[in-house]
């Protein structure tokens, strides 16, 4: 039995302004890496087995904090990096009105089958970022994984756990916290949510999860 802790890394420069920051490299603001810190506090007291993050530096300097203070190697993985927004990188959604606005309304419409232009088909994200979790978990059969990923891999691989259509991403799961905690639990193949978007101030420092849940089966399989 393997506990995953699912992270989105620390506020970026692009936060304030609500830019796209999909594969662009976006550096952490001082809040960012205040909350990088706060995550560090928990994960010194977490009982970790590993540390893993995306390439991209938000995520991997979000978790070099977290290895750094709780004395642990970070691993890194590509396939836990972000969407690839294609043609919105760097956007704001007014922007993309004023550049693509029929494709725009497409991809609010269904942002899966009609995701953004030249961006990376989200079900291949999905399943790109939920084999890594599985890989992980072999990797680490009976640990507590501490996982710095993005916001909208998070919601997606979510979506493909649950085997609710991937479309339903940005209605079912609005929005991540920064550094907000996301365990998942992988028992027998099988996958189990033990909570969501839980602020890291109101983590328990302590105490593991609990038996809390009955194991989904991961969809597809």
């Amino acid at each position: 039995m393997t506990d995953l802790f699912l992270v989105r890394h620390g506020e970026t420069e692009w936060h304030s302004e609500n830019r796209y920051a999909g594969v662009s490299d976006v550096a952490l603001t001082d809040r960012g890496r205040a909350q990088a810190r706060q995550l560090a506090a928990w994960a010194q007291t977490a009982r970790l087995s590993a540390i893993w993050a995306s390439t991209l530096s938000r995520a991997r300097l979000t978790a070099q904090v977290c290895a750094d203070q709780a004395g642990a190697e970070l691993r890194l993985d590509a396939r836990l990096r972000e969407l690839d927004f294609g043609d919105g990188e760097g956007l704001t959604a007014a922007e993309m009105t004023e550049q693509f606005p029929e494709a725009l309304d497409a991809f609010r419409a269904d942002p899966v089958a009609q995701h953004l232009p030249g961006g990376e088909d989200p079900a291949h994200a999905a399943l790109r970022f939920t084999q890594c979790l599985t890989d992980i978990a072999a990797d680490h059969p009976t640990g507590r994984i501490l996982i710095v990923a993005h916001t909208t891999a998070i919601r997606l691989a979510l979506c493909q756990i649950l085997g609710v259509p991937l479309r339903e991403y940005r209605r079912l799961f609005p929005y991540v916290r920064n550094c907000s905690l996301t365990e998942l639990r992988l028992h027998d193949e099988q996958f189990s949510v033990i909570e969501f978007n839980t602020p890291i101030d109101r983590a328990d420092y302590r105490q593991p999860a609990g038996d809390r849940a009955e194991p989904l089966p991961i969809a597809g399989r």
